[in-house]
């Protein structure tokens, strides 16, 4: 390590250990209330929002703005490790170890003797490394797959898993005729009246339409909210499109609406 990087990496170091202070302030007696009165429990909900905000600043290529929404998931970060120093359970510095630990040994090809070349080996190694650790090797191939994810990427994580041991459409033409079946079977159960049988042959149509994006190295996490904000957008401009013609949602007919919504595709 040269000088320069010398004293970026000190420059770095200063200002955690300045954001584990003000943090370590913000809970003490004399501090913030509000900060004071969290559990691990209670802010939950904001690292779910920050790490979202997160991606919206990615997706958007507001790089200026990523920085500050990083920022806001690190604090997260140093919040939880903050309450559970508190605890006596461990602290940040424990938590940067373990994960420094687990990047060294699941890189064996580039902190050891492994010969791993490509990024398909990696992925497996990887996979083969993290069940040993866990002592899933005896488990059910899929024990805890994606635990705790939202429902459509954990049914990304769970095809990519399985296609790593060949478990996988050889072509994208048995996924799109995959998807076309279930959509025939979504028909039927429409026509049925069985809304329990509906509502299982659309699952099955959004797993399938997953493992389309997935075969792609697509996220249809990511994918989903382009399109929630694309029809954000869209809507809004009808909106205003009806305004100024001195209509508004309420009195509008579809007919009305539907040609506004073209008009601002």
């Amino acid at each position: 390590m040269n000088d320069e990087e010398m004293i970026g990496c000190q420059e770095s170091s200063k200002q955690l250990t300045r954001l584990r202070a003000i943090m370590h302030r913000l809970r003490a007696p004399g501090g913030c209330p509000w900060d004071a009165e969290q559990t691990h429990d209670s802010i939950i909900s904001n690292l779910i929002e920050e790490t979202y905000e997160t991606v919206d600043a990615i997706q958007r290529g507001d790089w200026e703005h990523l920085k500050e929404e990083l920022g806001d998931v690190l604090l997260q970060v140093v919040f939880h490790s903050e309450l559970a120093e508190e605890a006596g359970r461990y602290n940040f510095d424990d938590v940067a170890r373990v994960v420094s630990d687990k990047l060294v040994r699941r890189h064996p090809h580039v902190y050891g003797s492994s010969e791993v070349v490509d990024t398909d080996g990696v992925l497996s190694q990887w996979d083969a490394i993290k069940r040993q650790e866990k002592g899933d090797e005896q488990k059910a191939y899929l024990h805890n797959t994606g635990k705790g994810l939202p429902a459509m990427l954990r049914a990304s994580k769970l095809q990519k898993k399985v296609a790593k041991v060949g478990f996988d459409w050889p072509d994208d033409a048995g996924v799109t005729d995959k998807i076309r079946e279930e959509l025939e079977e979504v028909e039927v159960e429409l026509k049925s009246g069985d809304k329990d049988k509906l509502g299982e042959e659309i699952g099955d149509l959004l797993f399938s339409v997953v493992n389309l994006a997935r075969r792609h190295q697509l996220d249809p996490e990511v994918l989903l909210e382009s399109t929630n904000l694309k029809f954000e957008s869209r809507f809004a401009s009808m909106h205003q499109a009806l305004n100024d013609q001195g209509r508004d949602l309420d009195s509008a007919t579809l007919d009305e609406m539907e040609a506004q919504w073209q008009a601002a595709k």
